[in-house]
């Protein structure tokens, strides 16, 4: 068993602050959910058993390990467990998310992860194509990416979702703003721990672990700055290829994983050609992305959420900055009067069903400061920050954190 080896990466470059980008769409307090279900893409986890002899190696060159591991082709079943102290999303997430023409469609469908524990079946074959499917029971639900065209199946409702995009439309795309999916390359997790290197990170290896069969060495991650809510990410690596195979978020207050993804089975064979192919069933109705887009829109013109929601006839929002580095980096949105009026924004929960405006109010505390009245959405990982005037703060900080760094941005 590998020794424990602690190494910082103080002499790693920094990369400079994420600059300003145009926010095409964003509903308050879904960024609480949005950024929560995110994390489920850090990295593919696994169950674990046995701790094998391994070679011993330091942290520095278990991450360079990663790095250089170039897995393009893989196949498998992953298991997810989410925490987030979250009431289940199951038939909220449509009406959260705005509400969608269909139940294919990527952007309510996949909200429903960042709650309880779901199996998946993944596959991927280089980064044009890929099928992530959300097995539950007997019903499925089926994402492809096939080069510029992403379908998604609902077996349940026989409904399809469509979209084509010739600048690429795989999991890790957006459209209007929001992703389509959780990323599932071993190279998405690496840049996410690479961003957040220098000296606000420390890597030290824990010894090793059997994930669904493989060999693997064990790297915990853990943030070095007061007032992240991140208490370390443990990740299973494979040895032979250095594909991160399971990951664990805990939470800086304690407790039980945040997320626990990984795979129980997983094969480095390249798929089948047929794995990425998908005819729409007989008789499924199949929903075109840009025809979605064009209806919401007009709907979210004529509603107090679209307010805050850019779109035909809806009034711009500000663009996002971010406050601060690392793991206490703070996205700050401004609202559609730029935070600067005297009028209370309309609240996010307005015009939503009632179970959705429940679901928001039961995630809310009011606080005050120096930039006024506002309410605070919290999980165990994220926070979020609406304050009166219609700016947002949000980020994985603590409540406190999150009140403070808005206080000092006014």
């Amino acid at each position: 068993m590998a020794p424990n080896d602690s190494a910082h990466s103080a002499d790693r470059e920094q990369e400079p602050a994420a600059g300003r980008r145009k926010a095409a769409r964003y509903a308050v307090p879904m960024a609480v959910a949005a950024v929560a279900a995110g994390t489920i893409g850090l990295v593919p986890a696994l169950a674990a058993s046995g701790d094998p002899e391994l070679p011993e190696i330091t942290a520095r060159q278990l991450i360079e390990k990663i790095a250089a591991s170039d897995t393009q082709q893989l196949s498998g079943t992953v298991k997810i467990s989410t925490d987030l102290g979250l009431p289940a999303l199951d038939g909220l997430a449509g009406a959260v998310a705005g509400g969608a023409d269909s139940s294919a469609d990527p952007q309510s469908r996949l909200t429903e992860l960042a709650t309880g524990t779901h199996t998946l079946r993944v596959a991927a074959d280089g980064p044009d194509r890929q099928r992530l499917t959300v097995v539950d029971g007997s019903d499925e639900y089926t994402l492809i990416h096939d080069g510029d065209e992403l379908w998604a199946y609902d077996s349940a409702s026989n409904e399809v979702f469509h979209a084509e995009d010739p600048e690429g439309s795989g999991p890790g795309a957006e459209r209007d703003g929001a992703p389509l999916a959780a990323p599932l390359t071993p190279k998405e997790l690496t840049d996410r721990l690479l961003e957040l290197s220098g000296d606000t990170t420390s890597y030290e290896v824990d010894g090793t672990a059997r994930i669904a069969g493989r060999d693997a060495y064990r790297l915990v991650v853990r943030p070095e700055q007061k007032g992240s809510t991140v208490g370390a990410v443990t990740i299973a690596v494979d040895a032979r290829t250095g594909t991160p195979l399971k990951a664990t978020l805990t939470a800086s207050e304690g407790g039980k994983a945040v997320v626990d993804v990984g795979f129980t089975r997983v094969d480095f064979a390249k798929p089948a050609a047929s794995t990425f192919s998908f005819t729409p069933p007989k008789g499924a109705r199949v929903t075109e992305a840009d025809e979605a887009a064009a209806r919401e829109a007009a709907e979210e013109a004529g509603s107090p959420v679209g307010e805050l929601l850019p779109g035909e006839g809806a009034e711009d929002v500000g663009a996002v900055d971010v406050i601060g580095e690392g793991w206490t980096a703070v996205a700050v949105l401004e609202g559609p009067s730029g935070g600067a009026g005297d009028e209370k924004a309309p609240s996010a929960a307005d015009g939503l069903p009632g179970g959705a405006g429940a679901f928001l109010d039961s995630l809310g505390d009011k606080v005050s400061g120096k930039f006024g009245t506002g309410t605070v959405f919290s999980t165990r990982l994220v926070n979020a920050l609406l304050t009166d005037d219609g700016t947002v703060y949000v980020g994985a900080v603590t409540k406190d954190a999150l009140v403070g760094i808005a206080d000092g941005a006014r």
